[in-house]
């Protein structure tokens, strides 16, 4: 596996650009960046690792929340500038509680909410 981020076009900063699809229903959850060693500890454990930017350090998805995600499958684009994963979602994918990040939609010049929070979950 460690030949595999090589075919991967990382941008100036080593990082590429990640969109999270739910691999169940197609939902797009979220997106996200990885650098080399978070391709690699995905591909290794199949638990969803990113590159948070803002925080400049490895983002293992859910491990202060527990919303982890899974991998089903990595895929690279044709340009071998931005991946695709296909995941198992527990929880919800976005920071404000929604299943995706994608809960507004331009409409009528404006940015609606097309989606409510997730109900919390009973442990």
């Amino acid at each position: 596996m460690t030949e595999l981020p090589d075919a991967i076009r990382f941008d100036a900063a080593g990082l590429v650009p990640v969109v999270a699809q739910d691999a169940g229903d197609g939902t797009v959850l979220m997106l996200a960046w990885m650098n080399r060693a978070a391709v690699a500890e995905t591909l290794a454990t199949g638990r969803v690792c990113y590159w948070s930017r803002s925080r400049r350090a490895l983002w293992r998805k859910g491990e202060t929340s527990g919303h982890v995600q899974r991998l089903v499958e990595m895929r690279l684009d044709c340009d071998g500038d931005a991946l695709l994963l296909l995941v198992e979602q527990t929880g919800p994918a976005c920071h404000t509680g929604r299943r995706s990040c994608f809960y507004r939609a331009a409409r009528d010049g404006a940015w609606p909410e097309i989606a409510a929070p997730l109900p919390p979950q009973k442990e």
